[in-house]
């Protein structure tokens, strides 16, 4: 029986860094993956494919450049499934490659087949080839999620689909239905809307994207209505059926019925556990496949940790990725220093919303004052050249001490642009900083001092 310093469950991002991390502490690490491919979801059905085809949706359809050319200026016409696949199958085999690259530089062993617990501390891989056992030291379980199922949906692979089955899609519909106003469904009813298709969003909830600032979100929906997608707000599904010249129907508890030539039901994620045996090493999930961790994401087996999806919010690769970082420091006693606080946010829909810190509505929940600053893309040289006159960008700070307490941002590269409030904020600066900071002209970063002036005059007025 192999023996190992650390052996992980699941090889992608969260999976990836805990092995890496611990093969940089000369730890004897192993990666156990259950699929030929390495990258998990986030790279083979998840992240990369989702933003690669907002990518090529982008540039296909000519958005960006609408607002200067016309709303009929195009790139590309007819726009196919294949031209979205084709971009998205070659960045899938690139970061494949690189992972692989990266495994084997820092000595770890892949190991391809699926795991389950024979005990605490070992593991049974089996795969084509056969069973293998391995013990360990410790465990970190990384095997991430899959997409929820309903009996109420008849998924069909082809116009009645999940987020994983994007791709197999045959054409375009004309009209579409999205089940789910989540991340994903509205990253995906923004990517079919700029394509011209007819969308209808359907959400259970009040609103969109509830974590994410009300005003912003505001500013999305907007978008979205102007891009004629339809939003369901408090209306349920109560079944999917497809009828026999090939219409997709979904009857709503209110008694309505939206028809489109296709569905994509994305209503939550289950915890990837059904194969791991948890019981076998006195582990337990809930109803969603998640697994209870503590600070460190230690679970009840203090030698075997989880992290990445599995464990449930945010589920954001990038902090999947420091996740996996800090269970392999605890895991070896090294120290490891992270702020949750100051983890970014990142929502790729069109345009996209990206944000640190705290919202307008958790500081008036909390009884802490704050200002605010606001900048427009449409009054920044760069956002009228690139053609983005829709953005804007948001910083909330202390009226007194002038600390950064959050920065919001919605327009086209919003999660890039948001790097430069990230840092401020991380180091508790004040949003004086970017009232005396020369930024390169013409830049979108220059909003940050726009919005500093804008939200210091304020102060001085009141």
């Amino acid at each position: 029986m192999e023996r190992y310093d650390l052996i992980v469950v699941g090889s992608g991002p969260a999976g990836q860094r805990a092995a890496i991390q611990a093969a940089k502490f000369g730890k004897r690490a192993a990666l156990i993956e259950k699929f030929e491919v390495v990258g998990g979801t986030a790279i083979n059905t998840g992240t990369i494919p989702s933003k690669t085809i907002r990518e090529a949706v982008l540039h296909l359809s000519g958005y960006q450049y609408q607002s200067i050319y016309g709303v009929n200026y195009r790139v590309k016409e007819p726009i196919t499934m294949s031209d979205l696949s084709f971009r998205a199958l070659n960045v899938i085999k690139t970061e494949i490659d690189v992972i692989r690259a990266q495994l084997s530089r820092n000595g770890i062993d892949v190991i391809t087949g699926t795991a389950s617990f024979l005990d605490p501390r070992r593991v049974q891989v089996s795969s084509a080839r056969g069973q293998q056992e391995y013990e360990a030291q410790h465990i970190i379980l990384a095997t991430g999620t899959k997409p929820a199922v309903s009996p109420l949906v008849p998924f069909n692979n082809r116009t009645i689909i999940n987020s994983d089955q994007i791709l197999s899609m045959p054409e375009i519909p004309k009209a579409m239905i999205v089940v789910g106003g989540g991340v994903i469904g509205v990253e995906y009813t923004c990517m079919f809307a700029v394509l011209g298709v007819r969308v209808t969003l359907i959400e259970k909830r009040p609103r969109l994207l509830e974590f994410a600032d009300q005003e912003l979100v505001e500013a999305l929906c907007y978008h979205l209505r102007d891009r004629r997608v339809t939003l369901r707000l408090n209306e349920e599904v109560e079944s999917v059926e497809e009828t026999p010249d090939h219409t997709v129907v979904a009857n709503l508890k209110s008694k309505k019925k939206i028809s489109g030539e296709a569905l994509l039901y994305a209503v939550g994620r289950q915890g990837n556990i059904d194969d791991l045996n948890l019981a076998a090493a006195g582990l337990d999930a809930d109803a969603r496949g998640r697994i209870s961790v503590d600070e460190q994401y230690r679970t009840k087996q203090l030698h075997i940790f989880a992290v990445g999806d599995v464990i449930g919010f945010p589920s954001l690769g990038s902090v999947s990725m420091e996740q996996g970082r800090i269970a392999a420091a605890s895991a070896f006693g090294m120290p490891v220093h992270s702020n949750r606080a100051n983890y970014p946010y990142g929502i790729y829909s069109i345009p996209e919303i990206s944000f640190i810190g705290k919202t307008e509505e958790q500081l008036t929940d909390e009884g802490i004052p704050y200002e605010v600053g606001m900048a427009y893309f449409r009054e920044i040289a760069r956002g009228q050249i690139r053609g983005d006159t829709t953005g804007r960008l948001k910083l909330l700070f202390d009226p007194a001490s002038k600390e950064l307490l959050g920065v919001h941002i919605i327009g086209e590269g919003a999660s890039e642009l948001l790097h430069i409030g990230q840092a401020v904020f991380a180091l508790k600066g004040t949003v004086e900083y970017f009232v005396d900071t020369v930024f390169n002209y013409p830049t979108l970063a220059e909003c940050y001092k726009a919005a500093a002036f804008n939200g210091l005059n304020k102060l001085t007025k009141g």
